[in-house]
């Protein structure tokens, strides 16, 4: 008698199947290229303004400068949900396949911009915008693959190489930028092209669905709720950094106040409505697992000071250290990059290792010692002189990317393995809200924070400088009076804003040789600078610091996650998605 035939397994890789392999390879260079273009605009800002001709200290070219750094982040954030949620209904493998495609092609629409000044600035914050649409593509589906292809005991490994490339990307991107921008500021968008072609045809290849994806419907109500309350907010936020009236910052602007508004009542309308209808955009239900709660709230905390840290820091950098130091001011975004590696190194040193142990030893103690960690850098950093020796400020920084690595991988391992499978695509998504909204949110927070710090002393500070070298009081009190956003943005950009202010009213011909000397030289701003800016900095690595012993408490209190000893699911707990709460170590 013969026995009857066996059920056929569901089609899932095993731990030696090659495929987890390829789809690791595949993601981390999806994740890798969407973070390294968020950033990598960052430090070729001063190039692209010299390359569609648009004076970067005009009033009015403050906001095409807010949006080519904010614009990305605002759409990620906004999108990632929504397109996870595809994912769970259409196949993850399909929206992620149509993500590379739809950012190569916005690659190649950004790399021949035919435009001059303003109408050259709109047309690549335009193409950064459907380039952030397909990156959300990506970075939404690409953990739930993972986590689909990698066994669990492997999966923590494997999220950390994959998160780790996407910070990696981050920050590879200030030093990439400065290097291609050096060539042609078109090349920072060229980069993209090659590779994009390349693994967007690899992906349609070899990538295959292996979880079973639900079908269902939109939730178009929940979608529109969202995205119009989150964008009104982070909207906001770009206004409110943008000098008003009288006013160093717009907080005081109507709009601000409406949108703001507006769009905290949609966000409040949103939950109301994934409460009620059937087949919601997000899945509240999710937020009933300590691990997913905790850790995504854990998430945005460390995400929002690693965000504003990097801003800072290039600033710091950028108008004060390095023309201390001698660097030419349009030398320092390049040098600025390069004297961050050692964050960039800590990333990658500790990324993949703190994703391994986390698979033996539990997320929640090194996520939460990695928060702890990132904490003691800002307090390191807040202690040092502003022209500080580069080997301790080296440390710090390493130690604060160390710290990055040891919680991002368990921190997102748990956060993924504490949902059901069907589920993993939306999860990802709302992971990745959390993380660009912190990104973006860091921005407006830390540069208000720090522009308040400077707006006390500053004016005065600069107008006394400026007539101590024989500049009119008049024109000694106007650029006095230059927004303080205006003074970092210049930092930022590689610009000396002395020398470009005093430039056009020819007041420089009627100084003495030692004077022109002077306010023209690489020392004078950033020497006038100093004491105003170390107000600020102490304010906002003071809140750095706040923020990363939140996140530890919240990753200590997650309770719940993944780890070595989690059980599978029986069919019940499949059935009801309640599987996966275990003690975490």
């Amino acid at each position: 008698m013969t026995d009857p035939p066996q059920p056929r397994a569901p089609r899932r890789p095993t731990v030696g199947d090659r495929y987890k392999w390829t789809a690791l390879t595949n993601t981390t260079a999806a994740v890798f290229m969407s973070a390294l273009d968020g950033s990598i605009v960052l430090i070729a800002l001063p190039t692209i303004f010299r390359g569609v001709h648009l004076d970067p200290l005009a009033p009015g070219n403050i906001a095409y400068l807010l949006w080519m750094i904010m614009g990305y982040r605002l759409v990620q954030a906004v999108l990632v949900v929504t397109v996870g949620r595809l994912g769970d209904m259409y196949g993850r493998v399909r929206i992620y396949n149509s993500g590379f495609a739809v950012f190569t092609f916005a690659s190649v629409l950004l790399s021949f911009d035919p435009f001059d000044g303003g109408h050259g600035a709109m047309w690549l914050i335009a193409w950064r915008v459907l380039q952030a649409v397909g990156g959300s593509m990506l970075t939404a589906n690409s953990a739930a693959i993972l986590t689909d292809a990698f066994p669990e005991e492997q999966r923590g490994f494997a999220l950390g190489i994959n998160q780790v490339a996407g910070l990696g990307g981050m920050f590879i991107g200030l030093v990439a930028g400065g290097l291609l921008s050096a060539w042609d500021w078109r090349a920072v968008f060229w980069v993209n092209v090659p590779i994009g072609v390349f693994f967007t045809v690899w992906a349609y290849r070899t990538l295959r669905e292996t979880a079973k994806h639900d079908g269902g419907r939109i939730d178009w109500w929940g979608n529109i709720t969202f995205a119009v309350g989150l964008s009104s907010t982070l909207i906001a936020i770009t206004f409110g950094l943008q000098p008003y009236g009288g006013h160093t910052m717009g907080w005081t602007n109507p709009l601000v106040d409406v949108l703001t508004a507006g769009g905290l009542l949609l966000l409040v309308a949103f939950v109301v409505i994934e409460n009620r209808v059937s087949a919601p955009m997000i899945q509240l239900s999710l937020f009933r697992q300590r691990a997913f709660t905790f850790g995504n709230l854990a998430g945005l905390a460390i995400s929002i000071g690693r965000g504003g840290m990097q801003f800072v820091l290039i600033i710091w950098l950028q108008g004060i250290w390095l023309p201390l130091h001698g660097y030419a001011y349009g030398d320092t975004p390049l040098w600025a990059g390069i004297f961050m590696l050692p964050l960039t190194a800590g990333f990658l040193a500790a990324g993949p290792v703190s994703g391994y142990l986390s698979d033996r030893l539990g997320s929640r103690g090194l996520a939460t010692g990695g928060a702890l960690l990132f904490g003691a850098s800002f307090l390191g950093l807040m202690c040092l002189p502003i022209d500080f020796g580069y080997w301790i400020f080296a440390v710090l920084i390493a130690l604060n990317g160390i710290a990055s690595g040891m919680f991002a991988s368990p921190n997102s391992s748990s956060i993924m393995g504490s949902v059901p499978a069907r589920s993993r695509g939306v999860a990802s998504g709302m992971r990745a809200t959390f993380q660009n909204s912190g990104t973006a949110v860091s921005i407006g927070v830390f540069f208000s924070l720090m522009i308040a710090g400077l707006a006390g002393s500053l004016p005065h500070t600069l107008t006394a400088g400026l007539r101590q070298q024989g500049v009119p009081a008049h024109l000694a009190t106007q650029v006095g009076g230059l927004p303080p956003v205006s003074s970092l943005f210049a930092a930022q950009l590689g610009v000396n804003p002395i020398q470009h202010l005093l430039q056009p009213s020819g007041v420089l011909t009627h100084l003495t040789a030692a004077q022109q000397h002077t306010l023209t030289g690489s020392e004078f701003f950033p020497t006038l600078i100093s004491g105003p800016f170390h107000s600020g900095l102490v304010i906002v690595f003071a809140f750095g610091a706040a923020l990363a012993f939140l996140a530890a408490i919240a990753s200590l209190l997650r309770g719940t996650g993944t780890g070595p000893t989690a059980k599978t699911p029986g069919p019940r707990e499949a059935a009801t998605g309640d599987a996966l709460a275990r003690p975490d170590r």
